[in-house]
């Protein structure tokens, strides 16, 4: 199995780079147009997503297993995914122009492809530090129709056998 990577901080991962460039970005864009800040529902929207998805990624980062990291990258998909689409209802809003926001999606699905890659290597990592628990298979017991027998003498390799010796044929 594989060994998580060396990080020592959230920041070295590249999910978390993307999403955080995204929500900076995100930032300057609302702050740039006047008209969404008369919508504060709207603003508050596309601000709350953008910026989730770098604090899930960093908040599962420090929760240390594989599998919780790997729910909070999930939740911050999600959010990538959102702040995705409130950009696009801004340009229905008129809010922004096409061109201001293709950048700003393309980034979002870039660091969703980040973390979805992630989120598949983390099923196969152990957790740092730790042996990996495997279950041990336990015999199985006998089907009721097949005889009991007593545990399985040691098989030893049989010499090769030789053909059979033809039959004399009977009167």
């Amino acid at each position: 199995m594989a060994v998580m990577p060396g990080w020592r901080s959230h920041e070295e991962i590249i999910a978390w780079q993307l999403s955080y460039e995204l929500k900076e970005r995100v930032y300057a864009l609302i702050d740039g147009q006047p008209r969404i800040q008369r919508n504060s529902k709207f603003r508050d929207q596309l601000d709350g997503a953008a910026s989730s998805a770098p604090r899930l990624i960093a908040e599962g980062f420090g929760r240390y297993l594989p599998g919780d990291f790997s729910k909070y990258l999930r939740q911050a998909n999600g959010e990538l995914k959102e702040t995705s689409e409130c950009l696009r209802d801004g340009v229905d809003r008129g809010y922004f122009t096409q061109e201001q926001v293709i950048p700003l999606q393309r980034l979002s699905r870039r660091a969703s492809k980040a973390a979805t890659g992630l989120i598949a290597y983390l099923k196969t990592a152990d957790p740092p530090n730790e042996e990996r628990r495997r279950k041990r298979r336990q015999p199985r017991e006998p089907k009721p129709t097949e005889p009991r027998t007593a545990e399985p003498a040691e098989r030893q390799p049989s010499a090769p056998s030789e053909p059979p010796e033809p039959m004399e044929p009977m009167d």
